[in-house]
């Protein structure tokens, strides 16, 4: 058995340390951009990526800056369940993302959008939605990083084919960006 947790650990530990992490730079200055202006981050994503978009909406609200009313305008788009099975059963679970996106987004906005394969149908619509709205876009993809890696702005691409590892990295960007947001909070404030 402690043979599989060291094998996980070595496949985790090899792509953190082979990464490009300068490549999240960009992503950093869109969010910095966005809490700087008052625009908002939206975040969305399907299973254990839209528990990593309420997670990391947690974070950037009060995280990054620990002082009441101070934090990031942020939703996670996959945190009402209410509104999720009813676009899901009104209109189909592939808008369950962009119409959100379409009655609350405003240009100059962001959406990350966190997905394994970077092929799932609700996420491609929201990220052709957020293009249509002039919203910036960000894909954090592990796989092949399907067509998201080439519909977002900015694609964070992980060559991993597993799909844990994948929503792992998902939360490693995450805190990334909250630590670097949080070292920078008296510049923004």
């Amino acid at each position: 058995m402690s043979t599989s947790f060291k094998e996980y650990s070595a496949r985790l530990a090899a792509i953190l340390n082979s990464h490009e992490w300068e490549e999240v730079m960009p992503l950093a200055q869109a969010v910095e951009r966005c809490w700087r202006e008052g625009n908002q981050v939206f975040l969305c994503g399907n299973g254990g990526s839209a528990g990593n978009a309420v997670h990391l909406a947690n974070d950037y609200l009060y995280g990054i800056a620990k002082e009441t009313g101070k934090g990031l305008r942020v939703h996670a788009l996959s945190a009402n369940p209410a509104v999720i099975t009813c676009l899901a059963n009104d209109v189909s679970y592939d808008a369950i993302f962009s119409e959100q996106l379409a009655v609350l987004g405003q240009k100059g906005d962001l959406i990350i959008c966190l997905s394994g394969s970077g092929n799932s149908p609700n996420i491609l619509k929201a990220l052709r939605q957020a293009k249509s709205m002039d919203i910036q876009s960000c894909a954090i993809l592990g796989f092949s990083g399907g067509e998201a890696k080439a519909l977002a702005d900015i694609p964070l691409h992980f060559s991993i084919n597993d799909m844990q590892i994948s929503e792992d990295l998902q939360l490693v960007v995450g805190h990334m960006l909250m630590q670097y947001l949080y070292s920078r909070k008296n510049q923004i404030q």
